[in-house]
Formats: structure tokens, sequence, C-alpha cells
């Protein structure tokens, strides 16, 4: 078990410690930049103010494009399940054939 050590991270110009596991602290900093380029892009857009507001719609996008990677992966997992389902059924049908030819 590793010790927290505190990081100090800066969104929207205010700085934040927060304590993390040393190993996690570069996956800190790289989550804390991208939500800060993130609101930085909403705030910039214009069409939201207020930093609460900035908060909420940076969530709501990175949450998005999370379950959209998630729904990706699960259907590439279910393709290469039935592909594999596929060949399993070729070779099991292949090595039934060289057993009869056998005999």
């Amino acid at each position: 078990m590793s010790d927290n050590v505190a990081v100090t991270v800066t969104i929207l110009g205010k700085e934040f410690r927060v304590a993390c596991p040393a190993e996690e602290q570069a996956a800190l900093l790289a989550s804390a930049n991208l939500l800060n380029t993130r609101m930085q892009e909403i705030r910039e857009g214009g069409r939201v103010v207020g930093a609460d507001r900035i908060a909420i719609m940076a969530a709501l996008n990175l949450t998005h494009e999370l379950l959209q990677n998630r729904n990706q992966r699960e259907a590439l997992s279910q393709s290469v399940t039935g592909r594999i389902r596929v060949l399993q059924d070729k070779i099991d049908r292949a090595l039934e054939m060289g057993q009869q030819m056998e005999f």
C-alpha cells in the first residue's frame, strides 16, 4: 500500500490540492489537465456562464465520451467473441472430419 501525496492541480485558474496515491499522481495530473482544457473550451464558447455550469457541461461531455467508448468496446468484444466461436466451430468440424478419415 503506498502513501498518499498532495498534488496541486489548476482548473480554470483556481488551484486545488488533492491527495492521491503516489503511483497515480501522473494520471491525476493528466485528468486535471483534460478537465481544465474542456472547461476552458466551454467557457471560450461563450454559451455557458458560471464555473458550476461549465463544470457540469464538461462532466456531461466527458461522461458521454466515456459511455460511447465503453459501448464501442463492448460491441467490439462481442464481435471478436462471435468470430472466435465461428473459428472454433470450423476447427471442431475439421478435427471431426480428420478423425473420421483415420478410421
